[in-house]
């Protein structure tokens, strides 16, 4: 094994400090969760999450989201899935999300307040949303 140097010890360990951070929940209100199951995956889940957890730490809102992996959401027909639970907006689910959608959920839905309308595939009725 070669010897890292103070410099490369340094950047490593800043590195594992900011992956321990995203996993962190207490105190983050928004939670983003990508269905990881074996669908999920194959239908592209991997490069999804990492388009959203590039566009948090574009926005710098890393201290107020968790971003996570779930299982099998059951809705394979349109995987890869996200689900969005922002405080004071529906609880959504998002299909078909590829890098581009994901980024447009981030900065539409987490960052502007506003549904991705095109992608949603489940939300609670207009009916029983509180405003």
């Amino acid at each position: 094994m070669a010897k890292m140097t103070l410099e490369q010890l340094r950047k490593l360990r800043e590195e594992k400090k900011r992956d321990i951070e995203r996993r962190e929940t207490e105190g983050k209100e928004i939670r983003i969760i990508v269905g990881m199951g074996t669908c999920g995956i194959a239908a592209g889940a991997r490069v999804a999450f990492d388009a959203i957890l590039a566009a948090v730490e574009r926005h710098g809102i890393g201290a107020s989201v968790v971003l996570a992996q779930t299982g099998c959401m059951g809705l394979c027909h349109v995987e890869p899935t996200v689900e969005v639970l922002v405080p004071g907006m529906p609880d959504t689910i998002y299909g078909k999300v590829d890098a581009a959608t994901a980024t447009k959920i981030v900065d539409r839905h987490v960052v502007a307040r506003a549904l991705v309308n095109e992608h949603i595939y489940d939300r609670p009725a207009a009916d029983i949303i509180r405003n």
